[in-house]
């Protein structure tokens, strides 16, 4: 069954590449599973992370009705079109904030701040958090949020790396649990980070580590908060193809213009033998002619030509099995009502964010 994408706006890019029944599908009678993405990524990453999340719950909700809805933090920075993007295509956290959804999925961003509870959006994040707890069956942590959910909910700092772990790395799966049902014992899940949370730390504090790597450290770990399922993922199993590329290309191009002192390592166990010592030999060249012209000769299509998706179908099972989870766990009257009646907030301008969306009336 496909996802709903529940947006008003029908002009949203994603409606041009699934089919027309994703805006016009009869609510199912024990209601949908409803999702909602709370999408903190820069500008330039908002509608590809949406397509990414999207590209993993379309194949792993199998025969589970799932409705996905957008939400944004006002306190994130953003630029006019970015603010004019998430007024036309997202909701505020406020309307979520006086419901429930069946779970959430919530991204990193980029830091702002030396420490995290001095960025912007601290408060509204540690809000929504709380909110998870009680009134989600459960909720997903990426990258950045992760470190922000483990230090507000149980003091845990992050540890700054030397060198940034970067590349697609082999994790053990490490415990039984209904999410590693189905996977293999080893498998690869894309990683971009500058710090990470330690075993040891999550242990001390109950947490349960799922899957783990020699060289990045712990992935996957869980913890009950509440009535809510708390997943967390240091690395990005939401990734397409070509994610970690950008990403090195971007940083590439900061360091050339100045914006960056430290020359971006080549992503470990991501690009062929072919690939990577064209990759190095550009490293080279960067370090020894630093310069912003040297940028227009980054050979980005020569790299992107032979990398393999290794760790789409791992991902994909963990979503399969977190949807089943949330079919098993949520309550359908509940949300059918819900659905039914949105909360006065809906109808009111809230926090800057621009006048939030009635959701549509599915027949």
């Amino acid at each position: 069954m496909p996802v709903l994408i529940d947006v008003e706006q029908s002009d949203h890019h994603l409606f041009t590449k699934t089919p027309p029944a994703m805006r016009a599908l009869r609510r199912p009678p024990g209601g949908w599973i409803d999702v909602g993405l709370i999408n903190n990524m820069p500008d330039a990453a908002l509608m590809s992370t949406e397509r990414q999340v999207l590209e993993l719950l379309g194949p792993a909700s199998g025969n589970l009705p799932v409705r996905l809805r957008f939400y944004a933090m006002p306190s994130v920075a953003r630029s006019d079109w970015g603010r004019d993007y998430v007024r036309r295509h997202y909701r505020s956290v406020d309307e979520m904030l006086d419901g429930r959804l069946d779970s959430i999925i919530v991204t990193g961003t980029e830091p702002k701040a030396a420490r995290l509870t001095d960025e912007p959006y601290w408060r509204s994040f540690v809000e929504i958090a709380d909110w998870a707890a009680e009134n989600t069956c459960s909720a997903i942590y990426s990258c950045l949020a992760v470190h922000a959910i483990v230090h507000h909910a149980d003091g845990i700092g992050r540890r700054p790396l030397r060198d940034k772990c970067f590349g697609l790395f082999a994790q053990t799966r490490t415990a039984e649990h209904e999410l590693m049902h189905g996977l293999p014992r080893v498998f690869r899940t894309p990683h971009a980070r500058w710090n990470e949370v330690s075993r040891h730390d999550l242990a001390d504090c109950g947490y349960s580590v799922l899957s783990e790597s020699t060289e990045a450290g712990v992935d996957c770990f869980v913890k009950q908060r509440k009535r809510s399922l708390f997943v967390h993922f240091q690395g990005h199993p939401e990734y397409d193809t070509h994610s970690l590329l950008g990403e090195y290309r971007r940083d590439m191009g900061r360091f050339l213009r100045g914006e960056n002192d430290v020359c971006p390592t080549i992503p470990t166990g991501y690009f062929d033998s072919e690939a990577e010592e064209l990759a190095a030999a550009f490293r080279r060249r960067a370090l020894s002619d630093r310069r912003p012209e040297l940028f227009a000769a980054f050979p980005a299509n020569r790299l992107a030509r032979d990398i393999r998706n290794l760790w789409r179908p791992s991902a994909g099972r963990i979503y399969r099995n977190w949807l089943s989870c949330l079919a098993e766990r949520r309550v359908p009257t509940r949300h059918a009502a819900i659905a039914a009646a949105p909360s006065a907030s809906a109808r009111r301008t809230r926090n800057g964010i621009g006048a939030t969306r009635m959701a549509p009336r599915w027949p």
